[in-house]
C-alpha cells in the first residue's frame, strides 16, 4: 500500500518542485522510498512507498517494463501475483519477487484485460510510451484511491489523495452540491465525486485514459467491471450443502491469500460475527502462529463496549489481543488530527477509535491488519434489507440530519439521491447500492485514510470478488431468516464458534458518541456549535434551536452533530 502520484501536460518550469511537494505531502503512505520520473517533458509520475511485498530495492518505484514500453505507479496489492508470475513467466523474464512487475507483465501480454486477472485491491497509472496513452485504473470496489484534476491550461493531476492535489496547486473551493446532500441526507457523493469541486475519483471497477500532449477532450472514463453481467451469469450449486461449502472454501483461499506478506499481519476484531468470523479462519488456517496479533478497541462504557466478547473469542485461540483505549479526554485534538488525514467528512467516534488501532499496530511493528468489512453488504446484514426503510444511519429512530440548519441558498443546490436498480430482485438492488455507492465507498475511504495516516495496510477478505459475486447471487434465503441477516455465515460459523455468537442480532459499531457530545464534551460541542453558526450557509436560529434540544433531551442521534463538526474541522484547515 502506498501513494502515487501523476502530472501530465503540464506547461510551467517548476515541474519537479510540485512532484516532490506532492511526494513530501502523502510520505505517510510509503514512508520507506519515494521517487518521481520525468516522462517527457511537462510530465511526471512519482512514488511514496510502503514496502510489504519483497521488501528490496528491486521493487521500487517508478517501475519500467523488460522492453522499456511500460511505466507503472502502483499503489495496493495484487494478492494472486505468484500464480500470475508463474502464468506470464514463459513471456516474461521477472526482475523482482513482488506483485508491481506482475502487473507489466501481464499488461504487456493481454493490455487492459489483465485488470480481470487480479484479485487484489490497487490504484495504478500506466504509461503505454510508445502510444503516449496513460490509463488509470482502480480495482472494482475502489479500496484504493484515485483521485485527479483536469486542469483549465490542459494539464492533468493524479494523486492517491486530495491535499496531494492541493499543493500541486489544485484550489479548494467546497463542491456545493455534494456538501447540500450531505446535510440533506447524510450521503457523502457519487463514486466519481469529492466534496471539493474540480477534484474527481476514477470510481472503483473504472478506467480512465487519455493521450499525452493531447487536449482535454480525449480525457475518457469507462467501466471494466460489470459486476450486473457477472452476477446474472455466475454458475453456483444448487445444493444448500454444497453451495455453504463453496462459500467457506472460497472464504477460507481469500484470508490465505490476504496473508501473503513480507511484513507482519494482525488482524482487527469486534464482538460481531463477521470479525469473529474472520477469528475462527484465522486461527483454523493458522492454529499455532502466536505472531498473529488481534486488535481491538474499547471505551470504558458498559452500554457499548464489545470488549467482553471480543476476549471470549480470543482466548479459543490463544492469539494475543491488543486492547486500545478511546480516551474521551483525547478526542478533541484527535477529531482535527485525523481530519486533516481525511480531507473530507468522515464517519464519527467508531472512526476516531478504529485510527487508534493503527497507531498501535505500526507501534509494535504489525504493519498489516485484516478487518470483516464487506459481509453486510454481501449477505444482507443491515436491518433496512428487512424492511421499506430507507435510513442509511444505523441504530437512531428520528431523522439524522437537520437540514433546516442550512441556508435556503444551499438546500437548493442538494441533488436527490436516486440510484440505479439493475436487478428484477429488490433486495439485490439495495446490496448494490450499498456496494458501490453507499456504505462500502464511504467505509472505504474512512478505512483507507485512517490507516494509511499510520503507515499501515488494511485489507479486507470478505471483499475478496468472487466472494461477493458469489454471495450477492445467492436466494434470499441463504441471506435472512426472520430477524437474522447473513444467514449463510452464521449457520457455517455456528459450527465453529457456537450459537452465542453466530446468532447474536446484528449491532452498529457503537460508541457513547451521543453521551460525550452532549455531556463529558459538552464545552467542547458548545464552541462547535457557535464556529458552525459563522458559516455564510447556516441559519444560526435554527443552528440553536437544534443544540438547545438536544441539550434537554431529544436526543436519540448525534449524527447531525457530527456532521457540523466535521465541516469546522475541514474549513479550519
Amino acid at each position: 500500500m502506498c501513494g502515487i502520484i501523476g502530472l501530465f501536460n503540464y506547461s510551467g518550469s517548476d515541474l519537479p518542485q510540485i512532484v516532490e511537494r506532492a511526494l513530501e505531502t502523502q510520505k505517510h503512505r510509503g514512508p520507506d522510498y519515494q521517487d518521481y520520473e520525468i516522462i517527457r517533458p511537462g510530465s511526471a509520475i512519482a512514488h511514496n512507498r510502503l514496502s510489504i511485498v519483497d521488501i528490496s530495492s528491486d521493487s521500487n518505484q517508478p517501475m519500467f517494463s523488460n522492453s522499456g514500453r511500460l511505466a507503472l505507479v502502483f499503489n495496493g496489492e495484487v494478492y494472486n501475483y505468484l500464480e500470475l508470475r508463474n502464468e506470464l513467466k514463459a513471456d516474461y523474464t521477472f526482475r523482482t519477487k513482488g506483485d508491481t512487475e506482475v502487473i507489466l507483465a501481464a499488461w504487456e501480454k493481454w493490455g487492459p484485460a489483465c485488470l480481470e486477472h487480479f484479485n487484489g485491491m490497487f490504484s495504478f497509472i500506466l504509461i503505454d510510451l510508445q502510444s503516449s496513452e496513460v490509463h488509470l485504473c482502480r480495482d472494482r470496489f475502489g479500496v484504493k484511491p484515485m483521485f485527479y484534476h483536469l486542469g483549465s491550461n490542459g494539464a492533468i493531476y493524479i494523486a492517491s489523495e486530495i491535499k496531494t492535489l492541493w499543493s500541486m496547486g489544485v484550489s479548494k473551493d467546497m463542491n456545493a452540491s455534494v456538501l447540500a446532500a450531505y446535510f440533506k441526507t447524510g450521503s457523502y457523493g457519487l463514486p466519481d465525486e469529492s466534496f471539493w469541486a474540480g477534484i474527481q475519483q476514477v470510481p472503483g471497477g473504472y478506467r480512465a485514459s487519455f493521450k499525452m500532449g493531447a487536449d482535454e477532450a480525449n480525457f475518457k472514463v469507462e467501466p471494466w467491471y460489470n459486476f450486473v453481467e457477472r452476477i446474472q451469469n455466475i454458475a453456483r450449486p444448487q445444493n444448500e450443502s454444497d453451495i455453504e461449502e463453496r462459500y467457506l472454501e472460497l472464504l477460507r483461499n481469500a484470508v490465505k491469500l490476504r496473508f501473503r506478506s513480507d511484513v507482519p499481519v494482525g488482524f482487527n476484531i469486534s464482538g460481531g460475527l463477521d470479525s469473529s468470523a474472520l477469528l475462527a479462519l484465522v486461527h483454523e488456517l493458522f492454529p499455532d502462529n502466536r505472531a498473529i496479533e488481534a486488535f481491538t478497541f474499547y471505551n470504558a462504557d458498559s452500554r457499548y463496549d464489545e470488549l467482553p466478547w471480543v476476549e471470549k473469542m480470543i482466548e479459543r485461540t490463544g492469539k494475543p489481543l491488543n486492547k486500545v483505549l478511546l480516551d474521551v479526554q483525547a478526542l478533541p485534538e484527535l477529531i482535527q488530527r485525523v481530519s486533516d488525514f481525511q480531507d473530507e467528512p468522515y464517519g464519527g467516534f467508531p472512526t476516531l477509535a478504529y485510527s487508534n488501532i493503527f497507531g498501535v499496530a505500526r507501534s509494535k511493528g504489525t504493519i498489516v491488519l485484516l478487518d470483516g468489512q464487506g459481509v453486510d453488504e454481501t449477505l444482507a446484514g443491515y436491518d433496512y434489507y428487512r424492511s421499506d426503510s430507507q435510513n442509511l444511519v444505523q441504530g437512531v429512530k428520528t431523522p439524522p440530519t437537520r437540514f433546516a440548519c442550512i441556508s435556503e441558498d444551499l438546500q437548493a443546490k442538494a441533488k436527490g439521491s436516486e440510484y440505479p436498480n439493475p436487478f428484477k430482485d429488490g433486495l439485490q438492488n439495495k446490496q448494490y447500492r450499498d456496494l458501490f455507492f453507499t456504505k462500502i465507498p464511504r467505509a472505504l475511504r474512512f478505512n483507507d485514510r485512517v490507516s494509511m495516516m499510520y503507515s499501515t495496510e488494511l485489507r479486507e477478505p470478505f471483499l475478496d470478488y468472487r466472494l461477493v459475486e458469489f454471495g450477492f447471487s445467492l436466494d434470499q434465503k441463504y441471506k435472512i431468516k426472520g430477524e437474522q441477516g447473513k444467514w449463510l455465515l452464521r449457520e457455517l460459523m455456528n459450527h465453529k464458534l457456537g450459537d452465542e455468537v453466530a446468532l447474536a442480532p446484528k449491532r452498529p459499531l457503537q460508541t457513547p458518541q451521543r453521551e460525550w457530545l452532549g455531556h463529558d464534551l459538552r464545552d467542547y460541542t458548545e464552541s462547535q456549535v457557535e464556529l458552525f453558526k459563522q458559516h455564510a450557509f447556516t441559519e444560526a436560529k435554527e443552528v440553536d434551536k437544534v443544540w438547545e434540544k438536544y441539550k434537554a433531551g431529544e436526543n436519540d442521534n448525534s449524527f447531525y452533530l457530527w456532521q457540523w463538526i466535521n465541516i469546522n474541522t475541514l474549513l479550519a484547515k
